[in-house]
């Protein structure tokens, strides 16, 4: 078997190296998942969440170690590794927060003679996917909840963030997790569809692109009929109304276009703003884009490296053929290195787009933020909703009914008011159309990693 091997965006160089599961390693690891998984299902709801509050100390504990290593892996800044280590903890804090409250018992009252309620009881063996481009929190998402929720994990990260499935793997060993309860797997795509499909997996969590997602739902439905939660992609919008503050509106938007060099499936990715405020709007977010800093991410730069090989020519491709359709390049719109080193893309801003062009149809997935002028409403709305994906949307106004109204009939799972790309744990993650399905967080997070049980007690 081959071994994985991860380069560094930013050096070219390795970053590490790993050895892929043989196929007897998977199965020994299935059939200590499912063990521990009977034995855990038992416990109490108390006993988990000290088991992750022990997790997510050694996480901290790590903290430094883990954010060098995201930023070596995937050429995240070193500060954005260190915000994300934060986040995740703020993210697993409010699952425990709230696990025995979501996870009791529903009684159902009005039967005298009888005892009815609803447990939630625990699955068996979650197997849980997550993406490169935010690797501790598109996984804590689900494993922190899978296991508040009796479940045992078994991690396959994304080949390009491996080691960050070690890390949680070593901080579930650290906490005193039971054998088999939290394992890591390197793996490739064929070993993951099995164990995908595999009678012993009971849930699948992904979070990945659309054809990824795709591929996931054939795998599962080719062994048995196990859930599956889908994270996928987004192209997701913005409008700025004639009554938004257009600075703050340029600021946010900016931010949310450039983040983490565009690599955020809550990206902002169209910008529609009424053609009162437009000329306005372009300006400040020109001003915005031409002051982002890129360069060496282990430095204070405010964008490092595009993380997969293949990005930025997919990203050129997108530029020109927007340009041949009639788009007017402001600032960017191609592959620079510095000083010779790592595979960047410049800052993007357009205008004088249409829904004709791929950019404003297929997901870029980098810091490029094309803008359109509408003239009401109602063609922002009909813009917006213009796509087969729907996972946030973001409304720029000091008017709260006109975001509400707005809101009520945005086909996507999140609606932002004047704010962008941000994650509350307490509300439900989720996406429709192509974006996926399930949920992740809030109390509705619990709902897919455990099932039904009915109590029906003759007394």
């Amino acid at each position: 078997m081959a071994d994985l091997v991860i380069d560094n965006p930013y050096t070219l160089e390795e970053a590490a190296r790993r050895p892929l599961a043989e196929e007897a390693e998977v199965d020994e690891l299935l059939e200590a998942a499912a063990k521990a998984a009977k034995a855990f299902g038992t416990t109490e709801v108390g006993d988990r969440v000290a088991l992750c509050q022990g997790a997510v100390e050694a996480m901290k504990t790590a903290g430094e170690r883990i954010a060098q290593d995201i930023t070596a892996m995937m050429g995240k800044p070193l500060q954005q590794g260190r915000n994300e280590v934060a986040a995740m903890t703020q993210r697993a804090e409010h699952m425990m927060a709230i696990a025995a409250e979501s996870l009791a018992d529903t009684e159902v009252p009005g039967r005298a003679g009888f005892e009815r309620r609803i447990e939630r009881a625990p699955l068996g063996v979650v197997f849980n996917m997550p993406a490169w481009n935010y690797p501790l929190l598109t996984c804590v998402n689900a494993v922190v909840p899978a296991i508040l929720a009796g479940n045992a994990v078994v991690l396959k990260h994304s080949t390009r963030t491996a080691l960050c499935g070690e890390h949680f793997a070593r901080a579930f060993q650290q906490a005193d997790a039971p054998p088999g309860l939290f394992q890591a797997l390197h793996c490739d795509h064929d070993t993951a569809a099995r164990v995908a499909s595999d009678p012993r997996t009971a849930y699948v969590a992904f979070t990945g692109s659309v054809g990824g997602g795709r591929a996931v739902y054939r795998a599962v439905a080719a062994g048995q009929f196990s859930d599956v939660g889908l994270e996928l992609g987004g192209k997701d919008a913005a409008y700025v109304a004639p009554d938004a503050d257009v600075a703050q509106a340029a600021a946010g938007l900016v931010d949310g276009a450039c983040y983490n060099a565009g690599q955020s499936c809550c990206g902002v990715e169209r910008v529609y703003v009424h053609r009162s405020v437009h000329d306005d709007f372009v300006a400040a977010a020109l001003a915005a884009m031409r002051a982002l800093e890129l360069g060496d991410p282990t430095t204070e730069v405010d964008m490092g490296p595009m993380a997969q090989p293949g990005a930025p020519a997919f990203l050129e491709r997108q530029v020109t053929e927007a340009k041949t359709g009639g788009a007017q390049v402001l600032c960017g719109g191609k592959p620079v290195d510095r000083d010779g080193t790592g595979r960047f893309f410049e800052p993007t801003l357009m205008t004088r787009v249409s829904h004709a062009l791929d950019v404003m149809r297929s997901e870029s997935f980098g810091p490029i933020m094309p803008v359109m002028p509408v003239d009401d409403d109602d063609e922002a709305l009909a813009l917006m909703n213009d796509s087969e994906l729907g996972l946030t949307a973001s409304v720029w106004t000091t008017d709260r009914d006109r975001a509400a109204t707005l809101a009520r009939a945005l086909a996507v799972g999140t609606v932002y008011m004047n704010q962008c790309d941000i994650l509350d744990p307490a509300l439900p993650w989720t996406g429709v159309k192509d974006s996926g399905k399930g949920s992740t967080l809030s109390p509705l997070g619990f709902l897919h990693l455990t099932r039904p049980k009915s109590i029906f007690f003759k007394l």
